[in-house]
């Protein structure tokens, strides 16, 4: 039975067995979404979660990053899940159609800081975890996200189930049990991108795993067999063109989804739809010494799905504006590096962004397939006095094809938890980070988290 073969992986695979690769991929995937998270915890809604996580109150056992609040480990993976995905700075999968580690991290965390697992511990949970989310994404199919489905969510709460039901030591049973209660929790609407619901959506689904793997533990009852027979999971909400489970399978570590299709690490903090446009309309600025005042129209051409997140062509606030390619392109033209600063309120209303904002313009690229922000190719095309200049983008920014430096990635980790931490704090938490498979026991990692200026609150 696919369920229970699943489950034999999640549980029984030590983490002699990973990959070297894939442990370094999975340390890399945690310090960047961790850089992510802390710079996250000071935006409104994180602010708001952990308003949340105050007023319901717990037992003390798990850090919410960036703070001195401790509580459950499942409001700190809710608090945690939904700061890693708060500023949409976070990494992406292309075969889970979404984004990965947010909330394992989450969970992985809070989990692993109330058993005081070692970094091995959880880097072998988040390794698993992610290459199960990887193998079960195509079993959705595209028509999944299609049809309005956050897949971050619903596809990625049963690989952050896996990461929670491993640093608990549940049995192979248990996880599948533990799946079953995730199946009925998964949730998510593409609708509400762009909204303060889209980060929720990760930190609901971290809460969710480790409430089902706990629940799971103590004897709560569920179908055990969920990825099985009929009514299974996929015939609920796969979309047409799913590939059979079984079929993905065959594949199971073999290759990894760490190595092969890898992790995409964000360049820009927007919508990754947006990455291949702006990747491709800095390369023609680059390429013809283009000068804005030139530009008389950017067209950007789109395959079939590949701008389906693209909710907003006429954004009125920063959240509105990391899903609009409109004002992506018009504040690359505008600013030329777009950095966290660029998606606020006040910056999204400027009068010469919202002039810019005219001469930008989407078309269909037909075709008969589905794709992703980060699978197929992008059209991008400028207009001047001097003629027009085009380019096709087939590689999206930050993906292995067109990776991010060694350098770069610390440069994103430090300038993000740097905002939260302060500059030295920002470099001890790096540090430590990096070398997360040796450290002894995770909560190390969690009290460097903890700024120095935070108000001591304990739940």
């Amino acid at each position: 039975m696919l369920t229970k073969q699943l489950a034999e992986f999640a549980i029984n695979t030590r983490a002699s067995a990973i990959p070297q690769a894939v442990m370094d991929g999975a340390r890399d995937a945690l310090v960047d979404t961790l850089g992510c998270t802390l710079a996250g915890t000071l935006d409104e809604c994180a602010e708001i979660a952990q308003r949340w996580v105050m007023e319901t109150g717990a037992r003390a056992q798990s850090i919410v990053l960036g703070t001195r609040l401790a509580t459950s480990p499942a409001e700190a993976a809710f608090a945690n899940g939904l700061a890693a995905h708060a500023l949409d700075f976070d990494d992406a999968m292309t075969t889970l159609r979404g984004h990965p580690t947010a909330p394992m991290l989450g969970a992985g965390l809070a989990v692993g800081e109330a058993v005081g697992a070692s970094g091995e511990a959880v880097l072998a949970a988040i390794s698993i975890g992610l290459e199960i989310g990887g193998k079960i994404g195509p079993a959705f199919g595209a028509g999944h996200y299609i049809k309005g489905w956050h897949s971050t969510a619903t596809v990625g709460i049963f690989g952050t189930t896996a990461v929670a039901a491993r640093l608990w030591g549940l049995s192979v049973a248990q996880l599948q049990t533990a799946w079953g209660i995730a199946a009925s929790q998964m949730s998510g609407l593409i609708r509400n991108f762009g909204s303060m619901t889209k980060p929720f959506h990760a930190g609901h689904t971290a809460r969710s795993a480790v409430m089902a793997a706990w629940m799971a533990k103590q004897g709560f009852t569920a179908d055990d067999h969920i990825f099985d027979g009929k009514n299974n999971l996929f015939d609920t909400y796969a979309g047409a063109d799913a590939v059979p489970l079984e079929s993905t399978l065959k594949h199971l570590g073999d290759p990894w989804e760490m190595l092969t299709p890898g992790i995409y690490v964000k360049r820009y903090p927007c919508c990754y739809c947006n990455h291949r446009p702006i990747g491709g309309l800095l390369q023609l600025i680059k390429q013809h010494d283009l000068d804005i005042d030139d530009i008389k129209m950017v067209s950007v051409g789109f395959l079939p799905g590949s701008d389906d997140a693209l909710l907003s062509d006429n954004p009125q606030t920063g959240l509105e504006g990391k899903f609009s390619i409109q004002y992506s392109m018009a504040a690359t033209l505008l600013d030329r590096q777009l950095t966290l600063n660029v998606f606020t309120d006040e910056m999204v209303q400027r009068p010469r962004i919202r002039e810019l904002m005219q001469r930008v313009k989407r078309y269909r690229i037909e075709d008969s397939k589905i794709y992703s922000g980060v699978v197929g190719y992008t059209d991008v095309t400028v207009e001047t006095p001097r003629g027009s200049f085009n380019i096709r983008v087939d590689k999206t920014p930050g993906s292995p094809d067109w990776p991010l430096s060694a350098e770069s990635r610390a440069l994103k980790f430090l300038d993000c938890s740097g905002r939260a931490l302060g500059d030295a704090g920002a470099r001890r938490l790096f540090d430590l980070a990096r070398d997360l498979r040796a450290l002894p026991d995770v909560r190390k990692l969690m009290r460097a988290t903890v700024p120095d200026h935070a108000v001591a609150t304990q739940i």
